[in-house]
């Protein structure tokens, strides 16, 4: 395709359906945005702009916005730079008063001597703008560490040089859509050099002619976001039984507890933000880490995501898109951490049965769940049709669209990660949807497992299915993958007769060369089991995708040759936890790309007698990883049952002593003191077994064991936020 064609066919189609009327208001209220930070930080002020006035923090709260919570928290008209942690500022002030400067080559100054530096570039960049001599922004190295926030100041003072984009990311998104070359940061190109070039490519496209540049930005993320389509949905409580409700649903917002901390924009990781939570509330410590996890992920929401506001277990009240990200509110009396949000309250319902993960104040929301609500909400509103977009669609989910991402640029993926992570299923709903069966990937187990059925029966026609799965193992071949003479057991004469036997791969790649259109997948379980280079042989060169359909080998076994058609992938998967990973030698790794795939929590929403099964795993699984390291966690899938949590005590207890006490005690290597250490006083001391009991006692005495110190509450505090 010529570049730039994708971007440029169906253009006046989309140009034609663009809301333009709306993208100018939001223009209008970028540039009141605008005019605000030039009336508070005129450009010839900069010379003595003092620290206190610049910096991020307790100490830049003081009379009014500093520069930089204006840029991050007072311009998201202008173009957004929220997220991530105070770092991007350069130099900032820490919620204990410390100064904390990010460039290398300042450490050692104080922060006034730090800021005497970053100042001095920040005016050698204003008027190498002013000048249009762009090339030399490059030269100040210190700015180089606050990139977006760099460009989205001079996009401030100069408008009409820069585009509103600041993230990398996304500048590299539309750069390669409109046909440019999207260079990165680490081939020496910074975000203002890439943002100059998008601009180019864009006054280039003779439709955006008499349109301004935020128009040009709202149209490109109307039909291009380089967001996930599959938007991030959390649970949050809007207060102790949503006693916060009014105020938020009155002032589109939603508030958080845990004020002890400060603001999030500080912490640049979640073990500082462990760290934090730990000193103020250390009875809870084994939570503190996933709650670090959710606070972060709440900070960094972006526009567009959604959230679920509830009043217990069962109750929704609304449903809200994030329109502003993530604030600190220090006059607040309590829950001082807000995001904004446009709250639809067309969609409160109650469910028939409680969701026990929503004990929590934070917690992310499955696709299935947010389906049930869509649904709820189509019931409630059954006098007239919901809107399109509320209608429910197959939309991959972030897993399943990563995985296939990769697909489609290198040509096989492996996933990696502890037992029980659901790499297999992963895979197969990669399947589903490169078959665009993606409406079966989060349906009925029935129907999921008939479409995979159908995608792995072999038409009588050709050579092999679209999905091909296979396990490797020891004594797994070339011969078996790709060709090999084997025993003709339908010979009759004396003596051994050998035929050549095609082999699972030759078959796929006969069957994509007679349905180019359609994709194949193999599916390779336990991919490091097997003798890697023994199994593959010479294919290893043709996997690279610059060389399928178009540079073929002799196979040394028949002398046939073998062209590996560009719509076949593969996807391998592998336990971190096993020892044979290592063998992986380097000529194959390069032609893969590896995705971790780690345990999901969120997948747990169930009790059993009152033990909540996702702070169980969390327990459980942060003495693996304290007492063997992350690749001997346990996933998910042991306390899951057709896709769902278990949810009697004697599933639980088949559960725990069959497969995950097996599983623990072969990570301990036959050492009873260590799997007392991780199980606690389920091993009795004088034998060094894990005791018998009966299945309706296991749920108190895992809780006892994991939970005893409850889950972080939403007032920030060990508790629950249930009914």
């Amino acid at each position: 395709m010529a570049e730039g064609q994708e971007f440029r066919d169906g253009l006046a189609s989309r140009i034609a359906r663009f809301d333009r009327e709306a993208a100018a208001w939001a223009a209008e209220q970028a540039e009141e945005e605008r005019q605000r930070v030039l009336a508070e930080f005129p450009l010839e002020g900069w010379g003595g702009l003092s620290l206190e006035r610049y910096a991020l923090g307790p100490a830049g709260r003081q009379g009014g916005y500093s520069f930089c919570r204006l840029m991050e928290y007072g311009t998201d008209f202008f173009g957004s730079i929220r997220g991530g942690s105070a770092a991007k500022h350069i130099v900032y002030q820490h919620r204990s008063g410390e100064w904390r400067i990010v460039p290398s080559a300042l450490h050692g100054l104080d922060a006034y001597d730090a800021w005497a530096q970053v100042r001095s570039e920040f005016v050698a960049a204003f008027a190498a703008a002013a000048e249009g001599a762009y090339d030399r922004l490059d030269e100040l190295e210190s700015l180089s560490y606050g990139q977006a926030l760099t460009t989205k100041a001079l996009a401030v003072y100069f408008p009409g040089q820069f585009l509103p984009i600041f993230s990398a990311a996304h500048i590299r998104h539309f750069t390669t859509l409109l046909g440019g070359r999207a260079r990165t940061y680490s081939s020496g190109v910074r975000t203002w050099q890439a943002n100059r070039e998008l601009l180019r490519l864009v006054r280039e496209q003779p439709e955006f002619d008499g349109w301004s540049l935020h128009e040009v930005m709202s149209f490109l993320y109307a039909f291009h976001d380089p967001r996930p389509h599959d938007r991030t949905v959390w649970k949050i409580a809007p207060g102790e039984q949503a006693s916060l409700w009014d105020d938020c649903l009155a002032n589109r917002r939603i508030r958080i507890a845990w004020d002890e901390v400060g603001s999030l924009g500080q912490y640049e990781s979640d073990q500082e933000l462990k760290a934090a939570l730990d000193q103020h509330w250390p009875h809870s410590t084994g939570g503190n880490l996933r709650l670090a996890r959710q606070l972060l992920a709440v900070r960094d929401l972006e526009r567009g995501d959604l959230i679920v506001a509830n009043r217990g277990k069962s109750e929704v009240l609304a449903v809200g898109t994030v329109t502003e990200g993530y604030s600190y509110a220090p006059d607040a009396e309590t829950h001082r951490h807000t995001v904004g949000v446009d709250w639809d309250t067309s969609y409160a319902q109650r469910f028939d049965s409680p969701r026990h993960a929503w004990q929590q104040a934070l917690a992310k929301v499955p696709a299935t769940l947010m389906r049930d609500i869509r649904r709820g909400r189509e019931a409630v509103l059954s006098e007239a049709a919901a809107p399109a977009d509320d209608v429910e669609q197959a939309e991959l989910p972030d897993a399943v669209r990563k995985v296939k991402d990769l697909l489609d640029h290198k040509g096989q993926v492996v996933l990696q990660g502890p037992p029980g992570t659901g790499k297999t299923r992963l895979a197969l709903s990669v399947a589903l949807a490169l078959a665009g069966r993606a409406d079966r990937i989060e349906a009925a187990p029935g129907e999921r497992a008939a479409a995979l059925a159908e995608l792995s029966r072999v038409p009588e026609d050709a050579d092999a299915a679209r999905l091909t799965m296979v396990t490797f193992h020891p004594s797994y071949g070339y011969e078996d993958f790709v060709e090999g003479f084997k025993p003709d057991t339908a010979h009759t004469g004396a003596g051994l007769h050998l035929d050549m036997k095609d082999g699972l791969f030759w078959r796929v790649c006969a069957a994509a060369k007679e349905a180019p259109d359609d994709t194949f997948l193999i599916v390779i379980d336990e991919i490091n089991r097997g003798d890697l280079p023994r199994i593959l042989g010479e294919l290893i060169t043709l996997l690279e995708l610059d060389k399928r359909g178009s540079v073929s080998i002799t196979l040394p076994t028949s002398g046939r040759r073998l062209t590996v058609p560009p719509n076949v992938r593969i996807i391998g998967t592998m336990n971190s936890a096993d020892r044979s990973v290592g063998h992986i030698d380097s000529a194959i790794r390069r032609r893969f790309a590896f995705v971790d795939v780690p345990p999901d929590v969120d997948a747990l929403d169930g009790e059993v007698g009152g033990l909540g099964l996702a702070s169980f795993l969390e327990g459980l699984n942060g003495r693996l990883d304290e007492h063997f390291g992350p690749d001997h966690l346990i996933g998910q899938a042991y306390l899951l049952a057709d896709d769902r949590p278990l949810d009697t005590a004697e599933q639980l207890s088949l559960a725990f002593h069959h497969e995950i006490v097996p599983l623990v005690a072969e990570y301990c290597q036959g050492r009873p003191g260590l799997l007392g250490s991780v199980l606690g006083k389920l091993v009795d001391g004088r034998t060094g077994r894990v005791v018998q009991t009966n299945p309706q006692d296991l749920p108190g005495m895992l809780a006892d064991t994991f939970v005893a110190a409850g889950v972080t509450g939403e007032d920030g505090a060990v508790g629950w936020d249930g009914e």
